[in-house]
Parts: C-alpha cells; structure tokens; sequence
C-alpha cells in the first residue's frame, strides 16, 4: 500500500510543479499565431546567420582542412610505399573544403532568407 501512496505523492507534487511553472502563451492582441511566428523568425533569423557563418561554417572548414592535409600525406606516404598515388579520397575532400570555404555567399539566397 505504501507504493501507491508514495507514487500518488509524487505525481501530485509533478503536477503541482507543472501547474504553478507553466504558462500560457498568447499571440499578439488579433490571435494571429502564424504572424507572431513569422515575426519571432525574422527577428531571429538574422542571429542565426551570423552564428553560422561566423562559427559554424569555420570549424567544418577546419574540420576539413585538417582531414584533407592528413590525407594528402597519407596518399604521399602510400605513393612512397606502393608508387601508386590515390587521388580519390584528397580530391572528393578538396571539393567538401571548397564547397563549404564558398557556402555562406550563396546558401542563404537558396534558402530564401
């Protein structure tokens, strides 16, 4: 029996909890839900902008840089090991390095923001 109390205790202090921290959000005076979504993305939508081209952008670009420098010395070692140097791998690299150093002048214009 003390199970169901100490279970019917806790579920009675949750929603206690959920009751008095709640609260009721209303969109502006004409009940417009779609216009205060709209008017929260543009305002935000600038912020987000500049946090992805200025940190997200950047550390995948690293990211890469260092995976491509990584395996072009690996495919030099390879060659001196095999004589055969393997191009794939550096090249599909070089092309993610350049696609994402270019992405912020035209990803923005493709998402329409």
């Amino acid at each position: 029996m003390s199970k169901y109390k100490k279970f019917f205790c806790m579920f009675l202090i949750l929603l206690l909890a959920v009751c008095l921290l709640s609260t009721t959000a209303f969109a502006a005076g004409t009940g417009d839900v779609a216009g205060a979504i709209e008017g929260t993305w543009n305002d935000a939508s600038d912020q987000i902008k500049t946090v992805v081209n200025n940190v997200v952008f950047p550390v995948i670009d690293l990211i890469l840089a260092v995976f491509f420098f990584a395996k072009l010395g690996m495919a030099y070692f390879d060659y001196r090991k095999h004589g055969q140097f393997e191009w794939t791998a550096p090249a599909i690299l070089f092309a993610c390095l350049l696609f994402t150093l270019t992405a912020p002048t035209y990803v923005w214009t493709i998402l329409g923001m």
